[in-house]
């Protein structure tokens, strides 16, 4: 089932980082995805404005602050997002002698008063000065290094051979110059974001766009990687190497480098183009998310909210004006960010409260000045002109040409999927129906999308004996880190501890770690964000490449450049004297993400370009992520974690049978969900004709019939929302999900062979993990990694075994 060309995973950025020709191309699709069930404040006190804030005020006499994004509700229980559109290739170092002899072209007031020498950006750091870069830093940084990368790039394409040394060395230098302050913004613009940053990174970005795509069609690069693979010498290189320059010559062929004159200069604009349109996508739908707020007064309204709904509600209050709202007085606010979304739909029994909030929710960026149809009816028209220009008959094979899967293939595997999933869903329906006409509901015979969600909650509870509010006391986040440590020491024999101070941070709450081996000596770094600031960070939970390991970037010139990540989450923060308390999905969340750092971190190879997840296929690169996941649900590591927070009290034993047994309640409509959004996104990208009789909207009703249950409203707009694939690295390749979800499972399926109680085997299952699909990064195809750690090709079994599916017919 998973044979064909490598792909690239879930675009939960996934990632597949490019390989170096148009590595800076991809740089900035913006991707992020996921959401936690419920972020939510259990106590209500005013939190003091960031240090971020505060630096941007400084900038503007603006008073107002960008909000977190969340990312679309794909289902209840899905929560994981990798920060896909930014992987890239980085840094620790950069020498300000690089720049000493470098003008910079200001064309703003802001940019004029900022000279080099005190510009962060240009001068020499160990770890990126997070906390001392300003949005009045970017327009000059940024262009003083494009101008040396242009400058650099030059003299590699007149004295450029066909040698190692003399092409690839030099190349990933050239970039790293670049993605390492071009990675610092953008991450800074994620999790700090205010006007004047975002304008900043707005002007600048052609300008970047125009570089990436000079290097991308580089024929003298091109040709002498073409050279090394005709050469005598090619059979002599390692299978690393020979991956890196096949994949050059791919991605080069994908940029428009065997183009011409015209259709290059057409190839352009559309690239430029493109990535206008997908930033102004992403803005958007922030923009239409933060506009909706709804002031409560009267508690009645929002009856059934859980305590820590209740307090997030008030304090958005508070930062609206409301001074002396409280938690149990209020007023209160209502919002589409997703923990209060979620909160809503999930529990709030105000029948019209809800169906406001969803309908608010699935019609985002659909209307007046946000309005993102004409938006994605261009992004799909200039895809598809692109996929012309480059000999293919649509965007889905374009995007396939890099990935393991073939459009074929990805269909077959939905399609399978969906079938396995049909029976089970339409049996989830009725069982909701049955239970909310046991409950007296008025709406009982009329069930429609605002009423799944809280049904479902309440026939989970019912069910299975368990509110998910009552168990955050037994997860702290202290505890939780803990546990996922010593986890990943039993596993991969690696120990994790503190370094905060190291490394500059861009607030107070994150945290800085150094992972080491058994020995004691470093192999890597990683910054956790842990949590939810609504005012200028981005939603969802993603990882994302800080550098990554390389032996050409080490700063001694004789060992490795040593891999820094950063995990970003936006769950509940502490108050008081309490710790954040998570609930499970949030549990989940972090082990998910963990798992994406360790693939970056725990890398064995020296090759910058397929070191870590860069190189890996798309559709393969969730495979740890969710691998990670699976372990929520061993009994001894989800009871060494799950410690009341004030007794100590480990959770009762009965409760965690519980959560194991409610971990495949409405399995089959939550695949179906996820597969609509993957047909959805193959069918605009390969059959679709943009401007022609049917509509973005008729193709998303039309798929409904066959993904879904309760058919969509006739005013749904969820493309307008659908952030993943017009603003993230997921076009033609949402798919990815399910398809690594097929690798990750079985991966998980060798250690329950192994015996999961049995601690010799799971730590000798562990340490071919780490020896496989973590250490080989993309120097090798993922199916062969796959096949080295597992023995034979993936299977579907037990992924459906674990979705409870198997026993479904067809």
């Amino acid at each position: 089932m998973m044979r064909g060309v490598p792909s690239r995973p879930k675009q939960q950025h996934q990632l597949r980082f490019a390989p170096i020709l148009i590595i800076i191309l991809n740089l900035l699709m913006a991707s992020s995805f996921s959401l936690s069930r419920t972020l939510s404040l259990s106590l209500l006190r005013p939190r003091p404005p960031s240090l971020s804030l505060l630096r941007c005020l400084s900038s503007s006499s603006r008073n107002h602050f960008r909000k977190s994004y969340p990312c679309p509700l794909w289902s209840s229980s899905f929560s994981f997002c990798l920060d896909h559109s930014r992987r890239r290739t980085t840094s620790l170092s950069l020498s300000s002698s690089s720049f000493s002899s470098m003008s910079t072209t200001a064309s703003s007031p802001i940019a004029a008063v900022v000279d080099d020498s005190s510009n962060p950006l240009l001068i020499e750091f160990e770890f990126p000065p997070f906390d001392s870069v300003k949005p009045e830093h970017v327009r000059p940084g940024i262009r003083a290094v494009l101008k040396q990368v242009e400058s650099e790039l030059d003299e590699l394409e007149k004295t450029v051979e066909p040698k190692w040394e003399k092409l690839v060395d030099p190349l990933e230098k050239i970039v790293d110059k670049l993605s390492v302050v071009w990675g610092l913004v953008n991450h800074l613009k994620s999790v700090q974001d205010c006007p004047e940053l975002r304008s900043a990174i707005e002007e600048v970005q052609p300008e970047k766009v125009k570089l990436e795509l000079r290097l991308g069609q580089s024929k003298p690069l091109y040709n002498a990687f073409k050279a090394i693979q005709e050469s005598s010498d090619w059979p002599k290189l390692n299978e690393a190497r020979k991956r890196i320059v096949e994949n050059q010559l791919k991605e080069a062929v994908l940029s428009g480098v065997s183009l011409e004159d015209d259709k290059r200069d057409q190839f352009n604009k559309i690239q430029q183009e493109l990535q206008r349109l997908s930033q102004k996508f992403e803005e958007n739908v922030l923009d239409a998310t933060k506009k909706f707020e709804k002031l409560v007064t009267d508690i009645k309204e929002i009856e059934g909210l859980p305590a820590t709904a209740l307090g997030l509600a008030a304090q958005t209050a508070v930062s609206k004006g409301h001074e002396n709202a409280t938690a149990e007085n209020g007023p209160w606010i209502i919002t589409l960010d997703a923990p209060s979304f979620t909160s809503v739909m999930q529990h709030a029994r105000n029948r019209s409260l809800r169906e406001e909030v969803y309908r608010s929710y699935l019609t985002r960026a659909s209307s007046g000045e946000l309005d993102n149809t004409e938006i994605i009816n261009q992004i799909l028209k200039l895809r598809l002109e692109k996929a012309k220009l480059l000999g293919y008959n649509n965007y889905a094979e374009v995007s396939m040409a890099m990935k393991m899967a073939t459009v074929d293939k990805a269909e077959e595997l939905l399609e399978k999927l969906r079938v396995a999933s049909w029976n089970s869903a339409v049996q989830d329906l009725e069982d909701i129906k049955s239970f909310s006409k046991q409950q007296d509901a008025a709406e009982a015979d009329n069930l429609t999308h605002w009423d799944i969600s809280f049904w479902s909650e309440r026939l989970r509870e019912s069910k299975y004996d368990i509110n998910e509010e009552e168990l955050r006391p037994y997860f702290s986040l202290p505890k939780v880190m803990d546990g996922l440590f010593s986890l990943a020491k039993k596993l991969f024999g690696i120990e994790i501890e503190s370094a905060d101070g190291l490394a500059p941070v861009w607030n107070k709450d994150v945290r800085f770690y150094c992972v080491k081996d058994s020995s004691g000596s470093p192999l890597s770094y990683f910054y956790f964000d842990p949590y939810s600031r609504p005012s200028e960070k981005r939603g969802g939970a993603w990882m994302d490449e800080v550098v990554s390991r390389s032996r050409v970037l080490s700063r001694d010139g004789s060992s490795v450049r040593l891999p820094v990540a950063h995990m970003v989450c936006n769950q509940t923060p502490p108050f008081g004297d309490k710790p954040s308390l998570m609930t499970f999905r949030e549990v989940e969340t972090v082990f998910h993400e963990f798992g994406h750092a360790l693939q970056h971190m725990l890398t064995r190879h020296d090759e910058g370009l397929v070191a870590g997840i860069r190189g890996i296929e798309w559709d393969a690169v969730e495979l740890p992520s969710q691998f990670m996941e699976n372990w929520c649900y061993h009994r001894d590591t989800l009871l060494g974690i799950a410690k009341h927070y004030e007794t100590g009290e480990t959770l009762p034993e009965d409760i965690f049978n519980k959560i194991l047994a409610a971990r495949t309640f409405r399995a089959g409509s939550m695949s179906l969900r996820q597969l609509k959004f993957a047909s959805l996104d193959l069918e605009l990208h390969t059959r679709y004709v943009p401007g022609g009789s049917e509509s973005i909207y008729d193709v998303d009703q039309r798929i409904s019939k066959r993904t879904q249950i309760i058919p969509p409203l006739p005013e749904d707009r969820f493309l307008c929302g659908f952030s993943h694939i017009f603003a993230g690295g997921y076009a033609a390749g949402y798919y990815s999900y399910k398809w690594a979800e097929v690798l990750s499972a079985d991966a998980f399926s060798a250690f329950e062979d192994a015996g999961l109680d049995d601690d010799k085997a799971v730590i000798e299952t562990g340490r071919r993990f780490r020896e496989t699909i973590l250490a080989l990064g993309g120097g090798k195809a993922p199916l062969e990694v796959f096949v080295e750690f597992r023995g034979r090709e993936p299977s579907p079994e037990p992924l459906l075994r674990h979705n409870g599916l198997l026993t479904v017919p067809a």
